[in-house]
């Protein structure tokens, strides 16, 4: 025998106030000696042996009646021994983990695994007795902290029912840690944990998630499995679907790179892969797999809508559906601001005449202003920056600052000597700039005798596209170059254009999440004859637009993960996004007990109900501000499960100790439950004869004072 509350046994020690009592109340009487009733004196004898005795009875019943009752409230409980009709079973505390990810919507010939789990837990539901509780842990939720238990079964029925199929992944041992914790907050002997899932591979636990559980999952907890897997899955899934274009302009062809894979154990052919935007299908191809092989399908569509703009990739419906699309979201501006800052204003001529030239549908609106009016400018209006010059760069710290905010913020700036650059100016604009600045200058001033030409061109770079058509071989006419900065990239960025000398002619950095391009020439005929020639204007204007662009890459997040939105130079109080589903969430920036998580001292907002998947929409009063696309996890197309050993491994990884018991699709749940449950309480029973005890107490003491009472 045990005791579920052995704490309560320290109040045994209230067994001795009875015997402390009745030894207080013995009194040594003086005897006096009458003649007249000597012939009394074995009649009384008699009489007080009686008397003594009943009051030792009494005795021996008042210490059993405290010793009944204390034992009670310990809750005696035999251990692996059920007396039928005489004890009561054990109360029990029970987790069920239901995975209710993309993979349990398989069906088979018994209806999908997350339905046949549901019926299980309602048949163990049925087996729980009143003052039983039960906890319902769902796999798709490895954030939810609120779970606690119940012991209003119809409502916990009614939880189960509710649950479908989420976008959400997770990890099994995300939730046996949930659940480990549950149990050891409860009192009950009869501590169960039931796992119903198809036990996927690598979605039971994250490389080095597991951790030691010994003291949680003793040797009272038993864990039952119910493992719905077996069916030679027919599935085909989306991967990945990423951007190709980086420039965006409107009614120019965008191109997505789209990778599908079989997860089946047979040949698809002709599977349908369709590229949708904006709700609407633009274009469609065919693509047959082998099993488990995998293809990234190149699909393009132009655009005729500018601002935020939504797409995703689709296929055919197949067994699990939820991989079936996938999401992602791009900007065409309507407008790109362009502020240009030169030393002199003659230096930005020929920018202006290229930026001109490109400008058919006037989406470039450019300004104008002197190096010098840089620091009263409100940069974070402008999409890119042009610094033609650096004499600002001896005396303007505000200005150097600002530009660097401007660009780790996510800003687009191109540097460029102006006519009257010195070295030691321009090396101190790019070391503000946090990129490495020219060794030394190189040439003359208006010397056409030696100058250096072009050496390499990478015509993968983005700045290239849609200048050559596919079928023209690719070559640049060089210009000459008279007088330059060596710069060299120092592996810190990209060549895009390099000289016969080994510096760079045009050179791109990444700093923070912004874009910067550096030009070692001033864009004046004094330095080079580059204005004059036939790449200058196309090179200028796909440079503005791709600095223009947003790389976007960070907007994608997996379901269920957090969400970090940039917040900044947006005023508005409040901030609205809108799910898939058009459900709507709003978030108070003000509000000081920071609920929605946004970072402090920063510019970004945490935003973590990403369980749907699909595209959200960020809104700052009416205006749209941002767009982010959330995805299932690749990993839950995997349809390969773990075996029972495989299983029972990761139990002795965790250190259990209590018995694992693993329950066949073919195999009676209840039965296999109630077979191995263990354990009777005796706590009633304790109760009852005490109470019976104390009646006869009663009797006696009523019986001994009467008799007390004659006999004197």
């Amino acid at each position: 025998m045990i005791f579920l509350n052995p704490a309560v046994l320290f109040g045994l020690l209230a067994a001795s106030i009875p015997v402390l009592i009745h030894l207080l109340n013995l009194r040594k009487l003086k005897r006096i000696e009458f003649s007249t009733l000597a012939f009394l004196k074995e009649l009384q004898k008699n009489k007080i042996r009686k008397i003594k005795l009943k009051q030792w009875l009494l005795l021996a019943l008042r210490v059993l009646i405290i010793l009944f009752l204390v034992t009670a409230f310990a809750r005696p409980t035999l251990k692996g021994v059920a007396i039928g009709g005489t004890t009561s079973a054990a109360k029990t505390t029970a987790v069920f983990i239901l995975d209710n990810t993309p993979s349990m919507s398989v069906v088979d010939a018994k209806g999908s695994y997350l339905n046949q789990a549901k019926a299980a837990i309602k048949e163990l539901l049925n087996q729980l007795q009143e003052g039983d509780d039960a906890a319902l842990l769902l796999v798709s939720e490895p954030n939810n902290n609120d779970v606690k238990t119940t012991t209003n079964l119809a409502d916990f029925q009614k939880q189960v029912d509710a649950v479908k199929i989420s976008d959400e992944s997770g990890m099994l041992n995300s939730a046996v840690v949930k659940a480990a914790k549950i149990l050891s907050a409860s009192q009950n002997f009869n501590k169960e944990v039931y796992i119903f899932s198809d036990f996927q591979q690598g979605r039971l636990a994250g490389k080095g998630d597991l951790s030691n559980l010994s003291q949680l999952l003793n040797d009272k907890v038993r864990i039952y499995s119910f493992d719905y897997a077996g069916k030679d899955v027919y599935n085909a899934g989306i991967d990945d679907f990423k951007l190709n274009t980086q420039i965006f302009e409107k009614d120019k062809p965008v191109s997505f790179n789209v990778t599908v894979t079989n997860y089946s154990s047979q040949s698809i052919s002709n599977l349908v892969v369709s590229l949708f935007i904006n709700g609407e299908r633009s274009a469609q191809q065919s693509v047959s797999l082998g099993a488990g092989e995998s293809r990234i399908i190149t699909m393009e569509a132009a655009v005729n809508s500018t601002g935020f703009i939504n797409a995703f990739a689709e296929i055919e419906d197949d067994e699990i559906m939820q991989d079936n699309r996938r999401y992602i979201n791009f900007y065409i501006p309507q407008e790109i601001p362009v502020i240009i800052f030169s030393d002199e204003p003659d230096d930005a001529k020929f920018v202006n005449i290229a930026l001109s030239a490109g400008n058919g549908e006037s989406t470039l609106k450019v300004v104008n202003k002197s190096l010098n009016q840089i620091a009263a400018v409100d940069l974070t209006q402008y999409n890119v920056v042009v610094i033609i010059g650096s004499s600002f760069a001896n005396g303007s710290i505000g200005g150097l600052d600002r530009l660097k905010s401007y660009l780790t913020t996510g800003g687009g700036i191109f540097i460029m000597p102006g006519s009257n650059s010195t070295l030691n100016s321009f090396q101190q604009l790019t070391s503000a700039m946090g990129i490495p600045s020219p060794a030394q200058a190189a040439g003359t001033v208006n010397s056409v005798s030696n100058p250096v030409r072009f050496d390499k061109v990478d015509f993968t770079h983005p700045v290239f596209s849609d200048i050559y058509s596919n079928n023209v071989k690719k070559a640049v006419e060089s210009p000459d170059v008279y007088y330059h900065f060596k710069i060299n990239t120092e592996g810190k960025g990209q060549s895009i254009i390099s000289l016969m000398d080994g510096s760079s002619f045009l050179s791109e950095f990444n700093i923070g999440k912004g874009r910067i391009f550096v030009l070692s020439t001033a864009p004046v005929l004094s330095w080079s004859n580059f204005p004059l020639k036939s790449i200058f204007a196309p090179l200028i204007n796909k440079s503005v637009y791709y600095l223009a662009s947003k790389d976007r890459s960070d907007n994608q997040f997996i379901t269920g993960s957090t969400a970090i939105i940039n917040i900044s130079g947006y005023t508005s109080p409040q901030i609205k996004i809108v799910r898939p589903d058009n459900s709507e969430d709003f978030i108070n920036l003000q509000d000081k007990s920071n609920p929605a998580g946004i970072q402090t001292g920063t510019n970004y907002l945490e935003y973590k109900k990403t369980s749907i998947a699909g595209n959200y929409k960020v809104y700052s009063g009416k205006n749209i501000i941002d767009e982010f696309s959330v995805n299932p996890d690749p990993l839950e197309s995997v349809a390969k499960y773990l075996t029972v050993k495989d299983f029972e491994n990761y139990l002795k990884e965790i250190d259990f100790k209590g018995k694992f018991i693993n329950v066949s699709k073919n195999e009676d749940p209840a039965k296999i439950v109630l077979q191995s449950r263990f354990g009777s309480e005796l706590w009633r029973y304790f109760l009852l004869v005490a109470i019976l005890l104390a009646l006869i107490e009663m009797l006696v003491a009523r019986n001994a004072k009467k008799e007390l009472t004659n006999s004197i």
